[in-house]
């Protein structure tokens, strides 16, 4: 069984983790510090990522942690994030794109984008690409999609409709968000491989975590009843987010992982690590949602033009 004692050595390397004030993205942070990262905290809210690296620190003597202001349902922050970061660490080793929000009511971002899609795919596909530059100067570095079981409701984004205008559902909206984070990290794999890069692209899922993302989206929702179910689900049979980071943690440093895999728990939503079979490929709908990506974002992202 995989555990956190397998990870490797990490000294010398840098990470970059989105979300990382709380729940998955907090304990990954804590498990790569611990290894001997250096690890990039990005996040929206400040108050809570200076609050957790106290918590890494105190956990992690020595820690090196580096704190930034990521507002994803933004491009002008994507961009002043990722320009900050590449100055300061012009290579990266690991690219964790771990930040969501889950089943809201309807509302756009800040580039008017439907709020799931764009906090959880547009701005990471954006951020991703402003930070590839330095992933592909660094040997072995790897980005890792966040994804989710709700992934096997969601249906491709349409390049007709990408923010479901008019046909709005809370769960629609995020089980769109969550197949275009498996579909993206399909794509950039096959598009690093055929560009010859070193950099590999993989994909994992949590599986049913209680962290405060269900609290979130009863909170966001005002109490709705299936936000208060997945909470309530999630806090009586779901793992915490310690266990549930370990599917995002042997993604992200597993010496043996390939890039096009996924990770995730052993029984679907709760388990050890294991790799398990991608069910639905992205084909064709991995090379829509980069069009729609790049349309959408203005971010060109040719990986063949990167590659040096």
């Amino acid at each position: 069984m995989w555990t956190e004692a397998d990870v490797p050595d990490q000294t010398g390397r840098v990470a970059v983790v989105t979300g990382a004030n709380g729940g998955l993205g907090l304990e990954l942070t804590r498990a790569l510090a611990q290894a001997g990262a250096t690890v990039v905290m990005a996040a929206r809210d400040q108050d809570k990522a200076r609050a957790a690296r106290r918590q890494v620190a105190e956990a992690v003597p020595g820690a090196e942690l580096d704190v930034r202001e990521l507002d994803l349902a933004s491009l002008a922050s994507v961009r002043a994030c990722a320009a900050g970061i590449v100055e300061d660490h012009p290579e990266l080793d690991l690219l964790v794109n771990n930040a969501g929000i889950m089943a809201i009511p309807e509302r756009e971002t800040a580039d008017g984008f439907e709020a799931q899609l764009g906090v959880n795919h547009l701005g990471h596909f954006a951020l991703t690409r402003l930070l590839m530059p330095a992933l592909l100067t660094t040997p072995a570095s790897r980005v890792v999609a966040v994804t989710s079981v709700a992934r096997h409701v969601g249906r491709a984004v349409d390049p007709a409709n990408p923010h479901l205008r008019g046909r709005y559902h809370p769960w629609r909206a995020y089980g769109q968000s969550k197949l275009a984070n498996l579909h993206f990290a399909l794509e950039l794999h096959r598009r690093l491989e055929k560009a010859g890069a070193a950099t590999r692209s993989l994909a994992a899922h949590p599986g049913l975590t209680h962290t405060d993302l269900q609290s979130r989206s009863v909170e966001a929702s005002q109490g709705g009843a299936s936000q208060r179910f997945w909470q309530a689900m999630a806090h009586g049979t779901g793992m915490t987010p310690r266990q549930g980071a370990l599917a995002l943690l042997r993604a992200a440093t597993d010496p043996a992982a390939r890039g096009g895999e996924l990770y995730a728990p052993r029984w679907g939503t709760v388990g050890a690590p294991v790799r398990r079979p991608v069910v639905r490929p992205a084909g064709r709908a991995g090379a829509t949602l980069w069009a729609i990506s790049e349309q959408e974002t203005k971010t060109p992202f040719a990986i063949d033009q990167l590659v040096r």
